[in-house]
């Protein structure tokens, strides 16, 4: 039996024979797409591939334990480059489709509407391959017990794959019932409780910072910035903790690496130098080749850690930076009704990666004249080959400074010069066309609000401090119904119903601006200013109760109260992953509250959920930096 799994799990042969797709099986209503005319971009993207797209919901099961067939869950999302490419070669293809529609229940999840089946699935493929990422493609059986689970896969291999499963449990369904419900089983078991009674003992919070900030200090790569050695993501909570961790103990260690950091990923191929804006990540360490997916998490979380960078380190062009991504937030993002759109595509309307931000060196010459060409030639280094095929990505090669003295030039013209060129491109990129996924999220918005709180601090926030108002007013009003949050809606329907997420960073950003009100010396109207203070911290307030109530249960935290398959479990802690976690987020924000309110029971709450987590913090610190700069906070107090 082993040998068995190991022919499923291990690396796929395309010599198969492909007779195998013709199997028979069982004679059932027959599936269709459901998907066209998704109000989720991603998936009406969907809609006319030939696969008999099923959404996700409870009749899945039940109908797979019906007609005794494995689901075939497929996630991505609309940005997603592999995504697409997956599509394109795989679920497009009849005779995929044929094999998917024949012999399992092919479901479709946009992963930005489901984070928390996304996350159980995530793991469970993390855990069984090493890796993982999108598209992220899981079979389950019946019962909803993960078996197999995959990334991308060319489409030979992925037809094997089918072929593999559909021969394994038509032969030896009861084998794979057993071994998946055991493994599930396995992966539930944990340490601790949520309800385990835990001391906090003196001093925990100081060993833990200390271990958190070796552990981050020997991932940094000193020479290049961020962390590690292989892609590179900017990694917000972790900046943030050093940032922290530098104000409460200068150290030319912690200053050098931030900085350095920030300037890597703000000069070369993390951020858009034409429109602003940052990509997701890069695919090598020296930050040189991103996959261009814009996120709104993203750029919301990066805003905010330039700005407080540049409070924290004096650096006027960190600044300059994070109101430039506010303004491509304000500029490309923002909608009529107030929120903000999810992302815009790695993939242009011609599907090439990248092509809506690339430069040919005919289109640069035709557009710019002989000094701005000259310039931006020495500054993005166009005598080297391209790292793309569809032209030039701007990047800093050599700083402005260097052209400066290379072309004998004065930096202020060679300054002006740039922003010249910024233009010129810029207004020439309006003709191309990027696909946006307009679908709005409460916890990406919130993020957002957060942001542009900070922007409405600056010297000259006033259209920060409007742009809050108004998103604010998009989370309150659209949003929420006085009862619930809304998870995602377009401007005309609502999509998904709300997670941890949407109601940990909703009410920490709504604190933040209730707090930004109550000390703000922009209105002479401080009566009013106190009224709407009131108002958000108690809605603030609301919002934590109730993510206390519907996500934190006996055995930890949960991303959705809606997820209906048999392994899932809570999770004592949240790790910080793109964006911060959101339980450590909830704790945060109930500290704060607490404080605020003089509201010992939320207090305790807050601390019983921190002494729970003690030995997975220990063991690893670097996932956990958001919880452990709150215990560290409370024991200082």
């Amino acid at each position: 039996m082993r040998k068995m799994l190991l022919k499923v799990i291990a690396p796929l042969s395309s010599l198969l024979s492909l007779a195998l797709l013709g199997l028979a099986a069982p004679v059932h209503a027959e599936l269709s797409n459901q998907l066209t005319g998704h109000a989720s971009p991603y998936l009406a993207m969907h809609g006319n591939d030939p696969v008999a797209w099923q959404s996700w919901n409870e009749d899945i099961l039940k109908r797979a334990q019906r007609e005794n067939k494995l689901i075939f869950v497929s996630i991505g999302y609309f940005s997603c480059h592999w995504c697409h490419v997956m599509q394109r070669e795989s679920y497009q293809d009849p005779a995929v489709a044929k094999s998917l529609n024949t012999h399992f229940i092919p479901v479709k999840v946009d992963r930005e509407l489901d984070p928390a089946l996304d996350a159980y699935l995530i793991d469970f493929v993390q855990k069984t391959r090493g890796y993982a990422g999108w598209p992220l493609n899981v079979f389950l059986t019946p019962e909803g017990h993960p078996v197999v689970g995959i990334v991308y896969l060319p489409k030979d291999q992925f037809r094997s794959l089918l072929i593999q499963l559909t021969e394994l449990w038509q032969e030896n369904q009861d084998y794979l019932r057993q071994t998946a419900a055991q493994a599930s089983a396995q992966r539930r078991s944990q340490p601790a409780t949520a309800t385990t009674e835990v001391k906090l003992p003196p001093g925990l919070g100081e060993t833990l910072h200390t271990l958190l900030l070796q552990q981050v200090l020997q991932a940094a790569d000193v020479v290049q910035g961020g962390f590690g050695d292989q892609a590179k993501f900017p990694m917000p909570a972790q900046l943030e903790f050093l940032i922290s961790a530098y104000q409460q103990q200068p150290s030319s260690q912690i200053a050098h690496f931030v900085q350095l950091t920030l300037e890597q990923m703000a000069s070369q191929g993390m951020r858009d130098h034409i429109g602003g804006g940052f990509f997701r990540y890069t695919v090598d360490p020296d930050w040189q080749t991103p996959h261009f997916e814009k996120m709104l998490y993203d750029n919301a979380q990066l805003a905010s850690l330039y700005l407080r960078a540049a409070k924290v380190f004096g650096r006027r062009d960190f600044e300059i930076i994070a109101t430039d991504t506010l303004d491509f937030m304000l500029r490309e993002l923002s909608t009529e009704k107030g929120g903000m759109v999810a992302s815009l595509s790695a993939v242009d309307n011609h599907n090439v990666e990248g092509g809506y931000y690339l430069w040919s060196k005919p289109t640069l010459r035709q557009r710019l004249t002989e000094e701005e060409y000259a310039i931006v030639s020495a500054l993005w280094n166009l005598d080297a080959a391209s790292h793309f095929d569809a032209g030039y990505l701007p990047v800093y090669a050599v700083s402005p400074e260097q052209v400066a003295k290379e072309l004998a030039m004065d930096l202020g013209e060679v300054m002006d010069v740039l922003a010249s060129v910024r233009s010129k491109l810029y207004a020439a990129r309006q003709s191309r066309t990027v696909p946006v996924d307009d679908k709005q999220l409460s916890a990406w918005n919130a993020l957002a609000l957060s942001a542009l709180v900070q922007g409405a601090q600056l010297s000259g926030g006033e259209k920060y401090r409007q742009a809050a108002q108004k998103l604010r007013n998009f989370l309150v009003n659209r949003m929420w119904d006085g009862k619930r949050l809304v998870r995602a809606r377009t401007d005309s329907r609502e999509i998904a119903s709300a997670g941890l997420e949407d109601y940990a960073y909703g009410a920490q950003a709504l604190l933040q601006w209730a707090l930004y009100n109550k000390s703000s010396n922009n209105s002479s109207n401080k009566k009013n200013n106190n009224a709407n203070y009131r108002q958000d911290q108690q809605l603030a307030q609301q919002w934590i109760r109730i993510a206390w109530e519907r996500f934190y249960t006996a055995t930890g935290w949960q991303l959705s109260d809606q997820l209906s398959l048999p392994g899932v479990f809570g999770s004592i802690v949240f790790e910080d992953n793109p964006m911060p976690s959101p339980s450590a987020i909830v704790i945060e924000t109930s500290l704060q509250l607490a404080d605020l309110t003089d509201n010992a029971q939320l207090r305790q709450r807050a601390v019983s959920a921190l002494a729970v987590s003690q030995e997975l913090l220990k063991n690893q610190p670097f996932a956990y930096a958001t919880q452990i700069e709150s215990l560290a906070k409370l024991q200082k107090q």
